[in-house]
């Protein structure tokens, strides 16, 4: 059955397992198209816009994802989650003669916010937002059993992963995206057990490689060619000598790799499964980026024994039955959650831990039977909240995830910016809320120099540079080099960046496929295919059974 999007108007169909779904979740049909959903889901959503703020509760400076205009209450992490103030206080009656979401909004003006979303398992991670379990990270997104790793993304389980992307079990890798148990890799995409190398994209178990793609099990190649170890070492010493040699050896591999087909989706042990890069996975529709999931459809990030799961961004750890989630951990039954732990059995939250049977709740921890933060008994609870579904029904808000208008977050401050771009203008239109960026001078920087007047050489960077503002090539955002950065340049030999942190994120991001599929035919047999590669890009693309035979 196909529906119309009441949001972009594109057609979306609506399978019979989706329905069966919807029914055991007791919930509608969706009435946007999955990319609309995703958007609304994603714009709820700041991981990287950090600022200074006051905590409200013990008035020492703090680094929120609330930025200081904000008129909202916030506590340091800590405060938030000890006893010192109870989220039950803040609870109000429902008003059946006004709508569910503008009573909501109000309940989040009122309730103190959690300045990042961390725990005491982070350790010297102040500049970091969401993860755990990590040391000594900067600027770093997500990172999860990760150590000393500085402007990444859902670092797992890393060591030293300097400007990376989705990167799991690697050590002393820079400028990687989605690489694996990989050692010393610099400026390389989908690799698996890669070491002592540069520039690789889609290669497995190669050593002292540079500029290749497609290889496997590979020592000493160059372009694709096998050197002597002597005119390799020779080559790569020329190239990695200075900022500008490398620059230019980027842009000969970016159309170098483009004479070599890719792999229509970067799938591992899946079955019966619809998306990329998606390992140990079945029957999974329109999934990306996920580990460990079964019978889900519309997910982006997520794994780790999770099944039954739909339209969610950032979910695992045993979840199970989920509806438009963002953030959460194992969950059970639960739909429409931001940022959820252990709940079940639950409908519309945001940031409660270990509670079943709540509705319309932030900030609830081990809790039962509460709506809009309210304590009732539970035969109280099981009698209006029926009355309170049927009224949202009539409001036409039953089903729908949070509307992007009440989000605690400018459009541009959130992930939904990075995967559904939009300008100042387009934002406001419909509502939403945008933030104009400051340009702000760093404090402990005396002087300032444009990236273009850097050092070429890592050898000829002095300490000195870490006094220095350095205005980005790109952006003219000001940045500068942090203590421990500088360490593990010269340690790599690696030239500074002439990038903002964020900059360089966008440059990265930008080199991953987007979560979406698109119908081609493979460039070898003509087979019809789903690939991430829409039409349009110039990589040759082949089925699997085509690029298998390519590369073996």
């Amino acid at each position: 059955m196909h529906k119309t999007c009441k949001n972009c108007s594109a057609k979306f169909e609506i399978f019979p397992e989706d329905r069966e779904f919807y029914k055991k979740m007791e919930v509608p049909e969706p009435t946007l198209c999955p990319d609309c959903r995703m958007q609304r889901r994603m714009a709820v959503r700041n991981e990287r816009n950090l600022y200074k703020r006051i905590c409200d509760l013990t008035g020492k400076s703090i680094i929120s994802c609330y930025s200081p205009e904000k008129p909202f209450t916030v506590y340091h992490h800590k405060e938030w989650m000890s006893d010192k103030w109870d989220p039950l206080s803040y609870g109000r009656d429902f008003d059946f003669s006004r709508s569910f979401f503008e009573q909501y909004a109000e309940l989040q003006k009122d309730m103190p916010r959690i300045s990042l979303h961390v725990n005491d398992t982070m350790e010297n991670c102040d500049y970091c937002n969401y993860g755990g379990t990590s040391k000594d990270c900067y600027l770093t997104f997500c990172p999860v059993q990760s150590e000393k790793c500085l402007y990444s993304w859902t670092p797992g389980m890393c060591l030293e992963d300097i400007d990376g992307y989705a990167n799991i079990s690697c050590q002393h890798v820079y400028e990687c995206s989605t690489v694996e148990y990989s050692y010393e890799l610099f400026y390389s995409s989908f690799c698996q057990n890669c070491s002592n190398s540069y520039f690789l994209l889609d290669c497995k178990d190669c050593q002292y490689c540079f500029g290749c793609t497609n290889l496997q099990h590979k020592k000493y190649y160059f372009f694709n060619e096998p050197l002597s170890k002597e005119n390799f070492e020779k080559k790569v010493a020329e190239i990695t000598s200075s900022s500008s040699h490398l620059q230019k050896f980027a842009q000969e591999f970016s159309q170098f790799f483009l004479r070599f087909p890719r792999k229509c989706v970067r799938n591992t042990q899946v079955e019966n499964c619809e998306g990329d890069l998606l390992r140990h996975s079945k029957n999974c529709k329109e999934c990306f980026d996920t580990f460990d999931f079964q019978d889900c459809r519309y997910c982006f990030l997520g794994g780790l024994k999770s099944h039954h799961i739909y339209d969610s961004f950032v979910i695992g750890i045993g979840a199970a039955e989920c509806y438009e989630h963002v953030g959460s951990l194992g969950c059970n039954h639960s739909a429409f959650a931001i940022f959820a732990r252990g709940l079940s059995d639950s409908y519309y939250t945001d940031s409660c831990t270990n509670s079943q049977n709540i509705f319309g709740c932030i900030g609830l921890r081990y809790k039962k039977n509460c709506i809009l933060n309210k304590q009732y008994t539970k035969e109280e609870y099981e009698k209006i909240l029926p009355e309170i579904i049927d009224h949202m029904k009539t409001t036409g808000e039953w089903g729908e995830f949070f509307p992007v208008e009440i989000s605690l977050f400018a459009y541009n401050e959130t992930m939904a910016q990075e995967f559904f771009p939009m300008t100042k203008e387009e934002a406001l239109k419909k509502g939403w809320k945008w933030r104009d960026e400051e340009q702000t001078e760093l404090l402990g920087t005396t002087k300032k120099i444009f990236a273009s007047k850097l050092p070429d050489k890592i050898e000829d960077v002095s300490d000195d540079i870490l006094n220095w503002s350095i205005e980005c090539e790109e952006s003219g955002k000001l940045f500068r080099i942090q203590k421990t950065e500088l360490e593990f340049y010269r340690k790599m030999k690696i030239p500074l960046p002439h990038f903002h942190p964020d900059v360089r994120y966008i440059k990265r991001l930008q080199r991953k496929n987007p979560p979406k599929l698109w119908n081609r035919n493979c460039a070898k047999c003509q087979k019809e295919i789903q690939t991430s590669y829409s039409p349009e890009r110039p990589e040759i693309v082949y089925c699997e059974a085509c690029y298998l035979k390519e590369i073996y």
